[in-house]
Parts: structure tokens; sequence; C-alpha cells
């Protein structure tokens, strides 16, 4: 028996068998876990196929921007009962705010990334509020950027600080009076259809590898194990935090020395 066997939880916001979303789910699938899982309407011929390989027979669309569709999720989760646990992957920014600089991030673009990537996991946690359990563990996504400039990553950092904020009040709210927990997982740069369109991706990726202490990239096994964690009650004394799978990356202060070498040796 896994550790999160006779726990019901939803999962909001898988794009593909390649998101962190994704990653997750397949480790709580692994310990045990019923799940529900949500798809955008473009993602959901992928997500129905993630769901019938691996036995998850609840699958609806949830657009969080549509008001209509948070009133009716306690509807669309009837038959399931009350939950123990929910993931928020959910983000977005324009491909165009990305590029350049963050000085320039237009009214509209700023507008959404927030509203996208950080007013919707509280419109999600109080949509689910009658039908959390006591004890239930909310569990969103972070990076890096939102405590550091990552260049290219721009006013999704400013989102992602807004999102680290919203846990903490969050955990604040729900914790007195139900007991629920909510917490932000900060990996390292992953390969997914959202980093698609960071540009020179691969960079980042290169860069972290080099200078993260394990001196690699992680794993979305590694990022998934670390969620199911926060999701179970392996973390019942933790929240209100932003908990770091990065390989170490964030404990750093300067590039590594080998890597700095490397750089002026290339550049020689």
């Amino acid at each position: 028996m896994g550790f999160l066997s006779g726990k019901k939880g939803l999962i909001v916001g898988i794009a593909n068998k390649r998101s962190i979303a994704w990653g997750i789910a397949e480790a709580c699938l692994r310990e045990g876990a019923d799940l529900a899982f949500t798809y955008l309407t473009p993602l959901e011929s992928r997500v129905r196929s993630l769901a019938e390989a691996n036995g998850v027979k609840r699958v609806f669309e949830l657009d969080l921007m549509e008001d209509s569709h948070l009133e009716k999720l306690p509807s669309n989760l009837a038959s399931f009962g009350h939950i123990d646990f929910v993931l928020h992957a959910v983000a977005f920014a324009d491909k165009t705010e990305l590029e350049g600089h963050f000085v320039n991030t237009s009214r509209e673009g700023f507008r959404m990334a927030l509203e996208v990537s950080a007013w919707s996991l509280v419109g999600l946690s109080k949509a689910l509020l009658p039908i959390l359990n006591r004890e239930a563990s909310i569990l969103a996504l972070s990076y890096y950027g939102s405590e550091k400039v990552i260049p290219n990553y721009n006013v999704m950092g400013v989102a992602k600080a807004a999102l680290e904020s919203s846990v903490r009040y969050l955990a604040h709210d729900l914790g007195p009076e139900h007991g629920i927990r909510v917490n932000a997982l900060s990996c390292g740069p992953v390969k997914t259809l959202s980093s698609a369109g960071i540009k020179q991706f691969s960079m980042m990726l290169n860069w972290n590898a080099a200078n993260s202490p394990l001196r690699r990239n992680i794993t979305l096994q590694e990022v998934g194990n670390s969620g199911a964690y926060l999701l179970s009650d392996m973390s019942k004394g933790v929240t209100g935090t932003t908990h770091y799978v990065d390989l170490g990356y964030s404990a750093m202060g300067s590039a590594s020395l080998e890597a700095i070498d490397r750089l002026r040796h290339k550049t020689n």
C-alpha cells in the first residue's frame, strides 16, 4: 500500500505526459491515490488518453477563468465525494511578454499573467472549500524566477511571486478553522509545453546543470515524488512554504568556479 492509499485528489493543469502536473499525478497514482483530472478544451484528447491509460475515470473541463466553471466544481465532483488534496498547475503569459525587457510589459499582458497564474489559485481554493476534507492539502507550482531575475521569464516571475504570496495568505486563512495546508513547489527547469515558450530555454537547462550542487538537471520523476509528499499526510506539519526541488540551485550565491572556467575557455 502506498502513502496515498485511500486518498482522493484533483489534478488541475495536465498538458501532456511531459508536464509537471503529470509527473506529480503519476507519483500520486503509484502511491495509491484515486484521482480526478481536469482539462482545457484544446488539451482534452491528451488528458483523456492519460486518464484512460491509468484508470482515472473522472475527467472534466475546467477553465479557471470562467466563473461558471468554478461554480460547477462541487457538482462535477459530487460522485467523487470530498477530496483530500488538490494540485494547481496553471500558469500563462503571452509569449511576447517573455521576450525583451520587462519594462515593456503591457497592461493587458500583466493582468493576464497575474490573473491566470496567481488569482486562479485563490478562485480554485474558494470553489473547492465546501468539498475539501479537514487537513486537506493544496499545492501550487512555482519557480525560482519568483524571487530572482531570470532573463526571459519577465512578467511570469512577477506572477509566480504573487502566487507564492497567495500561498502564504491562503495557508493563514484555511489553517485555523479547516486544518487545510497550502504550499508551493518550486522545481528547477524542466522541458514542458510551457517552457517551450521561454526564449533560450536550453541555455537555462545547461546553466542549471553546470551550477547546481548536484551538477545535473532535475527529472520529472523527482519533481513528482516531492509533489506527492507535499500532497500527502507525510507533510502534515508543512504549510505556507515554498519547497525547493532544484538540485540545490537556489542555495547558490554565484556561478560555480567550474562553470566560470568553462565559459572563460570558450571565449578565449
